[in-house]
């Protein structure tokens, strides 16, 4: 029996009035397309598309207008049909600028031709992947790892259970609970589908107990289906993280700069399955993902919407923002990213949009009390609080041995701080320095690697050179 935490530290944030109890009563609707989509060309972990189209170009729904950059990588579909209007560089929510396509709304809803599987019932691993891969499907809970590459095992690894994480943790985000209560079948037919593809007996979906009616409909749904079983867990974040899920549902421990599949598990967001079933069944790209609005909106929701969608069509749609809002989040309050601007796009990750009041207020540090919560709570079992005095003093190496590069960014430790430390800021900080860090040795070696080679060459040619007259080298 396992214990009642199912996976070591986490918190349980509160929500006010106006978190998931409220939201999570709202049906799905359909959000009408906007008069101009942006999409950017990297929305993936990975290398960015290849866009396919130029200025001018007429395009219909569904139609590949960006080509995966690598394995790595994912494809990028028109959302609406129209024309080109430019291939430039947009801002995305991060703040950074990167190309994108868009793309001008004629409302005509004119789809490129779409292929469904013929015999779904036997597909084989092989096109399974593919499929997944012309879809442009990612993880849809947030990661969004191109899930092609999550269903290739390489280096002999075989998968053996499937988790799906139908948990949704993040405060006020309730897209995925809607899902399985609005599409269960489907979810469960994707799962069922993946199992057959990739040989796999077992799977196991995951759904926290404050979702107790997702959990009965998922279980209904699932009913004759062999292999297939729906989990209960205790309402904990982060319980939607990969590793946590895995431990959670599997007692499997992924190491540490793993994944799950080194466990011989693989992981998939409810959504992201969904996407799956609707490309096998009906041969859709992922041109669209549910989206949360929540918090101090005037009329909360659950959205289908186009992705490249700008931010304030999603707004409009809920009557607008209250005047107390101080803060607008991308993604959840926990692990989302404050935005300033309402001219971004909704891309495959962006599970929800949350308006914050003066809760959102980032208050005023103060020294470090050595009080130990934040390891208390980390669900990495890492010691936040030190690590961020490592970081405060450019001391990277001590901070990378203390494990900063396994920190999930979860946001655990600043949510528990009494004394109020940026401590998730400094593990992101500090990640992204060693990042930049080990890329530029991984250059000079390569130069110092070439040069070498390059002075080798050349006192072997000089050999050539100085061999006598006759003499054979």
């Amino acid at each position: 029996m396992f214990e009642k935490r199912m996976f070591p530290g986490g918190i349980h944030p509160e929500e006010g009035p106006n978190g998931k109890a409220v939201n999570g009563l709202n049906p799905i609707r359909p959000l009408e397309a906007p008069p101009r989509v942006i999409i950017p060309l990297q929305q993936h972990i990975g290398a960015p598309a290849k866009a396919l189209v130029q200025a001018g170009d007429h395009v219909r729904i569904g139609q590949k207008i960006g080509e995966a950059g690598g394995f790595v990588s994912a494809h990028i579909h028109a959302s609406v049909s129209g024309t080109v209007h430019a291939v430039q560089d947009a801002l995305l929510p991060n703040g950074t600028q990167a190309p994108a396509v868009i793309i001008d709304n004629d409302y005509h809803e004119e789809w490129v031709e779409l292929h469904p599987s013929d015999h779904p019932e036997n597909l084989t691993a092989q096109e399974l992947q593919e499929i997944v891969r012309e879809a442009g499907i990612v993880g849809l809970g947030g990661a969004t790892f191109p899930t092609s590459v999550k269903l290739t095992p390489s280096g002999g690894r075989k998968i053996e259970k499937i988790v799906i994480n139908g948990a949704e943790c993040e405060p006020f985000l309730t897209a995925d609970h809607r899902l399985m209560l609005e599409k269960a079948a489907d979810i469960i037919d994707g799962v069922r589908l993946m199992m057959l593809a990739l040989d796999v007996e077992e799977a196991n979906i995951g759904i926290e107990n404050n979702k107790q009616d997702a959990i009965d409909i998922m279980t209904d749904a699932a009913k004759g289906v062999d292999g297939i079983k729906v989990t209960g867990l205790p309402v904990r974040y982060p319980q939607g993280g990969e590793k946590q899920l895995v431990y959670a549902l599997t007692r499997r421990q992924v190491p540490n700069g793993g994944l799950p599949l080194d466990v011989g598990v693989v992981v998939c967001n409810v959504g992201t399955v969904y996407a799956i079933d609707k490309a096998i069944r009906e041969g859709r790209p992922l041109v669209d993902r549910i989206t949360t609005v929540g918090g101090l909106v005037n009329n909360p929701g659950n959205f289908l919407v186009r992705i490249g969608t700008p931010i304030d069509h999603l707004i409009d749609a809920c009557g607008g923002l209250q005047a107390h809002v101080r803060q607008f989040i991308y993604g959840g309050p926990m692990m989302g990213m404050a935005i300033a601007r309402f001219d971004v796009p909704v891309t495959k990750g962006c599970s929800g949009l949350v308006a914050l009041g003066n809760e959102a207020m980032e208050p005023k540090e103060s020294p470090c009390i050595k009080c130990g919560a934040c390891r208390q709570v980390c669900p990495m079992k890492l010691f936040p609080s030190r690590i961020d005095a490592f970081e405060r003093h450019g001391r990277l190496e001590e901070a990378e041995k203390l494990g900063v590069m396994n920190c999930i960014e979860c946001g655990c430790c600043s949510f528990t701080c009494p004394a109020k430390r940026s401590l998730t800021q400094s593990m992101r900080t500090a990640k992204n320095a060693i990042q930049r860090k080990h890329r530029r040795e991984a250059a000079h070696k390569a130069q110092e690697e070439a040069a070498q080679r390059a002075r080798e060459e050349a006192a072997q040619n000089q050999s050539l050179t100085d061999q006598p007259a006759g003499k054979e080298a």
